[in-house]
């Protein structure tokens, strides 16, 4: 197995540092609102937990694909592409039927990634 490129792993923690806070920001208001118990707690573990590994997955195989000729390279990101998108929807299904989540923890931290990536340019140094 090829060693995961700094590049890789500096974004995704900072990817993983907006999903802690933003993360901290929905735990809030569901005590502000009154409506936090376990379940909030849980699903949006399950959530921040999967959207920073759907990162994480997508840069390693960006970082693979540059090193094969181009018809390859573009039918792994593809394929990426597609088991990384059925993860995050059979975690949202999950997430959803079972009990032991709050729907909206479950569905909210998943789209945490794109806020990050939106805010990036305002926090790059370069």
């Amino acid at each position: 197995m090829k060693k995961v490129d700094p590049v890789v792993v500096k974004e995704t923690k900072y990817i993983l540092s907006w999903v802690l806070i933003l993360s901290a920001l929905l735990q809030s208001i569901f005590l502000i609102i009154g409506e936090w118990d376990y379940t909030v707690l849980l699903g949006n573990l399950l959530s921040g937990v999967v959207a920073v590994l759907n990162f994480l997955l997508m840069g390693i195989t960006i970082q693979n694909a540059v090193v094969k000729d181009e018809s390859d390279a573009k039918n792994t990101i593809k394929a990426s592409n597609l088991y990384r998108n059925m993860l995050l929807l059979i975690v949202m299904i999950i997430g959803v039927m079972l009990p032991y989540f709050n729907t909206w923890t479950v569905i909210i931290p998943l789209f945490f990634t794109r806020f990050a990536i939106i805010f990036r340019p305002l926090f790059d140094k370069k």
